[in-house]
């Protein structure tokens, strides 16, 4: 893989304009209370472009003349009391071996050694400093290339600073064949844990059991990293997109959704799947199903290069529209809007909803894109969503969540098995 984390560092700074450097930070896990930590989760940009999955650890790529590109990484000094007490830090050699990274500086050297490149590199061209100013919500807090950022403006006002954030989606957007064989083994274990769950579930039983018996079921495959927080919601608590708390009774006659997943090496995969929770679907349950079912057949027959999600999405929309009166939804003014308030596609990959930017509408051979239909009636207290995760192709889309059961004759067959 180090040749693969080569190739991806090269492609970056190719693209990057001399006299240029960019700086990538794998993160920091923030205090939660006393002494104890937040879990840390990597910087998915840092990640994929060293095989690194540590805190405290600085990626520097530099280009300062046109056909000449430079690498550091810079790490936490080896700590033998720390190590007794928390784990070994990654050693240089280690980090060398990994990432294919030659030179290994250690990060109290980062501060001295970014003054003398600015202070070595003034010229007529004004030298750019590249960083991921990616932020979601304003009130969101500072990252350290945000802190970096704000610091450069201060202290040396000459350099420009450009969001390298675009540069990142560019590459990650279309998946190599080994980051798709990475998504295939969260695939397969994300499959046998909802069978397993399946099997387990019976009316009276509470979602945090269900949740904790998918899990149980990851534990058996060795399996820890979860895409996302699970979403298990019976009843009408499914017909919220985003339902989190996973602590009420599923009663007789109800359907459960899940929304969940399990990652393998931080590649995703994002699976949901509703079913009745005593093993038979209704009349109605299967009437609304089928209706989703075949929205999602639809999507991942016509997905295809040129298409854009929206596109996508318009189809589910007049799919829907198509069929509203004839399910007596089509009355006291209500739309498909009132039964279907959420996107169909999004990206997958590195993370759950994988970076993208309105560069890349477009699909492309490569990507890899969720299928996810919903119909959400709460009224009947009725809320499914149906989710596969499909790669974009010359040719047809390939489904690759196709073994997992997803039609009411498969599911009732599965779960009539239960002890």
């Amino acid at each position: 893989m180090r040749e693969v984390y080569a190739a991806r560092r090269a492609k970056l700074m190719e693209g990057m304009k001399a006299p240029s450097i960019a700086v990538i930070y794998s993160g920091t896990a923030p205090m939660r209370s006393a002494d104890e930590e937040y879990e840390f989760s990597v910087d998915r940009n840092f990640y994929y472009y060293t095989g690194i999955d540590r805190q405290h650890m600085i990626l520097v790529l530099k280009k300062l003349k046109e056909g000449t590109m430079a690498e550091e990484l810079y790490i936490e000094p080896f700590d033998e009391v720390m190590a007794k007490w928390v784990g070994a830090r990654m050693r240089e050699n280690e980090a060398r071996e990994i990432s294919g990274i030659e030179k290994i500086c250690y990060l109290e050297a980062f501060d001295g050694n970014f003054n003398s490149l600015i202070e070595s590199s003034r010229s007529s061209k004004k030298l750019t400093v590249a960083l991921d100013l990616w932020k979601y919500k304003v009130t969101q807090a500072p990252t350290q290339a945000h802190l970096l950022a704000a610091r450069i403006k201060e202290q040396y006002p000459a350099v420009e600073i450009r969001d390298i954030y675009a540069d990142f989606v560019g590459q990650r957007i279309k998946k190599e064949d080994i980051e798709i064989e990475k998504m295939m083994v969260a695939q397969h274990t994300t499959q046998k844990a909802i069978e397993e769950l399946m099997r387990y579930v019976k009316p009276g039983m509470n979602e945090c059991e269900m949740e904790g018996a998918f899990d149980f079921a990851l534990r058996k495959q060795g399996v820890r990293e979860h895409a996302f927080p699970s979403i298990v919601a019976g009843g009408v608590r499914a017909t919220t997109l985003h339902y989190k708390e996973n602590n009420q009774e599923v009663k007789d006659g109800e359907l459960v959704l899940i929304d969940l997943g399990s990652a393998n090496e931080h590649y995703c995969a994002d699976i949901s799947r509703t079913f009745p929770v005593n093993g038979k679907f209704t009349a109605r349950q299967k009437e609304i199903y089928d209706l989703v079912l075949s929205a999602q057949d639809l999507i991942i027959e016509k997905a295809a290069p040129g298409m854009t999600l929206r596109e996508l999405n318009q189809m589910v929309i007049d799919h829907y529209a198509a069929r509203l009166d004839e399910l007596g939804l089509a009355k006291d003014g209500k739309t498909v809007a009132d039964y279907y308030y959420h996107g169909v596609s999004h990206q997958l990959g590195l993370d759950t909803h994988d970076i993208s930017c309105s560069d890349y509408e477009i699909l492309e051979p490569g990507m890899v894109i969720t299928v996810e239909p919903g119909f959400y009636i709460e009224e009947e207290e009725i809320g499914i969503r149906i989710e596969n995760d499909i790669l974009i192709t010359e040719g047809k889309a390939v489904d690759l969540s196709q073994g997992i059961l997803k039609t009411t004759e498969d599911i009732e067959a599965w779960m009539s098995k239960r002890d």
